[in-house]
């Protein structure tokens, strides 16, 4: 009945978000599976899955002459982990807390926070599969050599940050039409398999098919990394900045469109729902 109104500084206040974005993700990842090792092993056999899939199908097609000169297995690997990165960062976002759930109800809790725990939980279990398989592959076949690691990093960061921005467009119309984000974000991860660039290199397209991709910040994430992870190539038709610019834009349209729904959703759909 009786509180005494505590002021706090603002570093408190911050650390204590950050102290409610880690223990949301910690309940994200376990959301899925009760052990948490369950869920790094399936997501490491998705990973896994994917590249024998598009090894098998390279080979099938014929297109092995098409890849970089270098490890063919970490070139297909370059572009299933960003792909992976994205998709299903943009997949954590959508599927994350909306503001007519039950956990806004509780004070501290806010959609930012959601969509925070979500991504980061993402991407913790997409660097943890990345890590795995290549230390696996590392071992048993052959030494894993990236010629420049710290650029890698940064469009694995891309990446998954636009994949985080596109989510959050997904999840600012999910609450007016679920069904229609449900299938937006299925099939633009389905159209990514093929206009995410993972497939070929920029460098080998005509002027007429790298306007079909250049569109696509992933695309350029894609190759951008192989001219970070091989030596012997050299990324002339994407840029490193695109994507992380379009990322940006996205991300402010999508937390604008949050911020509205999140601002009808309190009034009139938590006390439907």
């Amino acid at each position: 009945m009786f509180q005494v109104q505590t002021q706090r500084s603002h570093s408190r206040t911050v650390l204590g978000m950050l102290e409610l974005i880690y223990h949301s993700a910690v309940r994200d990842i376990r959301k899925s599976h009760r052990n948490p090792l369950m869920g790094l092993v399936m997501n490491v056999f998705q990973s896994v899955l994917m590249i024998a899939s598009f090894y098998a199908l390279f080979a099938l097609l014929g297109m092995r002459g098409a890849a970089v000169r270098g490890d063919y297995l970490l070139y297909i690997m370059s572009g299933i982990f960003l792909y992976m990165a994205h998709t299903k960062a943009m997949g954590a976002v959508v599927g994350s807390e909306g503001p007519a759930s039950a956990m806004m109800q509780h004070a501290p809790m806010s959609t930012a926070i959601s969509i925070c725990a979500s991504a980061l939980s993402s991407l913790y279990l997409q660097f943890l599969s990345i890590v795995v398989v290549l230390f696996i592959y590392h071992v048993t076949y052959k030494p894993v050599v990236i010629d420049n690691p710290i650029g890698a990093m940064e469009m694995l960061m891309v990446s998954w940050f636009s994949g985080v921005a596109v989510g959050t467009v997904f999840l600012a119309i999910k609450p007016w039409a679920p069904e229609a984000a449900r299938l937006g974000s299925a099939i633009y991860g389905r159209v990514n398999m093929i206009a995410s660039g993972k497939m070929f290199l920029a460098n080998s397209l005509s002027a007429s098919m790298l306007a079909i991709f250049d569109w696509n910040p992933l695309f350029h994430c894609i190759d951008q990394l192989r001219g970070d992870v091989f030596l012997n190539y050299n990324p002339h038709f994407s840029s490193p900045t695109y994507p992380l610019y379009v990322a940006i834009v996205i991300l402010m349209l999508g937390l604008l469109g949050e911020f509205y729904t999140r601002r009808r959703a309190s009034v009139s759909w938590s006390a439907a729902h």
